[in-house]
């Protein structure tokens, strides 16, 4: 009942906006500048009746799954051994900084002149992500009690049973909340990417290309395509980590 009343609420919340979408549209009254949901959905679905909408939707996944995937494990990796090794982290940190700190667009711009197109949504990707997970990670080893330390070196813990009792359950719920973040980063970045670069065979040069043409129902109907991956993707990291918590349970 919870769960159908909650369905319920959001479906309500969606319909409101698409209202708004369409009074706005109607009061333009310019279909071609401004086309409402009706004249949008009619262009979404041409659309995914063509064979470069799905090329260019499974190129554009496996692009910023790439660079989300290296980053999770680069990030791990790095929260490690700053955690662990000092001079690894007086070393590094600077360069964490200036990857917070330098804007997306900057980057993609400096990455377009020494890679292919192809690559640079991957690349992207992956250096949005890559700080988000370094810090949290890092931050949650930093926070595990000093007592629980001392308590599993009495006991002679094993490096693995440190890692599996103690270190594990600490940072899960960080780490989890980071990979969620960092995915809408991967997203929109990746997506941006592919759009300053013009990435062949990607959703952000169809974006690029609609906007050029004037074509503003396309570019409508590509923007709706990247909301709804991006909501299918975090709906199914969701799934995963509730599926994964069960599990652990």
């Amino acid at each position: 009942m919870n769960r159908a009343r909650t369905a319920l609420r959001r479906l309500l919340i969606a319909l409101f906006w698409v209202g708004v979408w369409w009074a706005i549209a109607k009061a333009v009254g310019l279909p071609k500048l401004l086309p409402g949901p009706g004249e949008t959905a009619l262009a979404f679905l041409r659309l995914c009746s063509t064979e470069a909408f799905w090329r260019s939707v499974a190129f554009t996944l496996l692009r910023v799954a790439l660079g989300y995937c290296f980053a999770v494990m680069a990030g791990v990796l790095l929260a490690v051994g700053c955690h662990w090794l000092k001079g690894v982290e007086m070393l590094l940190s600077p360069l964490r900084t200036v990857i917070r700190a330098t804007p997306v667009s900057s980057f993609i711009l400096l990455v377009w002149l020494w890679l292919r197109r192809g690559s640079v949504p991957v690349f992207i990707s992956f250096l949005m992500v890559l700080p988000i997970i370094w810090t949290a990670v890092q931050e949650a080893l930093n926070a595990v009690d000093g007592d629980f330390i001392e308590m599993a070196a009495v006991y002679r813990f094993s490096r693995w049973k440190k890692i599996r009792y103690l270190y594990a359950p600490s940072v899960r719920p960080a780490f989890m909340a980071a990979c969620m973040t960092g995915l809408g980063f991967a997203w929109k970045s990746g997506i941006a990417a592919e759009v300053i670069a013009l990435t062949p065979d990607s959703v952000g040069k169809h974006l690029s290309d609609a906007k050029n043409y004037l074509e503003y129902p396309d570019l409508f109907a590509w923007t709706l395509t990247v909301v709804l991956l991006s909501m299918g993707l975090e709906a199914g990291l969701k799934a995963m980590a509730r599926k994964r918590k069960g599990v652990g349970k």
